[in-house]
């Protein structure tokens, strides 16, 4: 189920034109193992101005957004929450802001899935996405991707942690190397 609606979700975007990779749970099974996870995180490297496109393509998907007063929600949090009704699937669409997240967005990893390509968040956006989000479950998520997957650039993870703690003062490379010192 997951699997089809995100291959219906990128084949959309990519009609569109519209930048875009999956982060998330969804992300953590590609890099991590099988978790449970109830919905699809995604996140656009367009920013709010651009939320005309991205509901012509909410529309054109069939899903069903889950605010009345989408423009205010979306300029107050970023994230446009859609459903898809037939599977129950909650999606959310998050518009970026920060070069950090255009970047992320760029570099994503791009996988065959059937005839559709997916765009994922490479295996350290990901980690930074976690570590960024702090609650406990993206924590363990963040140990069982670098557990599994040795050979991440540590640098890369680094300098945009360094970025972050100036901006939301601190912690997060100090988190970051404490995860990293415990294997």
């Amino acid at each position: 189920m997951f699997k089809d609606l995100i291959k219906k979700i990128a084949a959309e975007f990519a009609r569109r034109d519209i930048p875009y990779m999956v982060i998330g749970g969804q992300a953590v099974l590609l890099y991590g193992e099988p978790r449970l996870t109830k919905d699809i995180d995604i996140t656009l490297g367009l920013g709010v101005e651009e939320l005309a496109c991205v509901m012509a393509a909410v529309e054109a998907l069939n899903l069903t957004v889950q605010v009345k007063d989408v423009e205010s929600f979306v300029r107050e949090t970023m994230v446009l929450p859609v459903v898809d009704v037939p599977s129950g699937i909650r999606v959310d669409l998050v518009f970026s802001f920060t070069p950090y997240e255009r970047k992320a967005v760029e570099n994503a990893v791009l996988l065959k899935w059937d005839n559709t390509t997916v765009r994922f968040a490479t295996l350290e956006d990901l980690v930074i996405h976690k570590i960024v989000a702090g609650r406990a479950r993206d924590i363990e998520d963040v140990r069982i991707v670098l557990l599994k997957n040795p050979g991440f650039n540590r640098d890369y993870i680094r300098k945009w942690l360094v970025e972050f703690d100036q901006a939301l003062d601190g912690g997060l490379l100090r988190l970051f190397d404490s995860i990293t010192s415990e294997r």
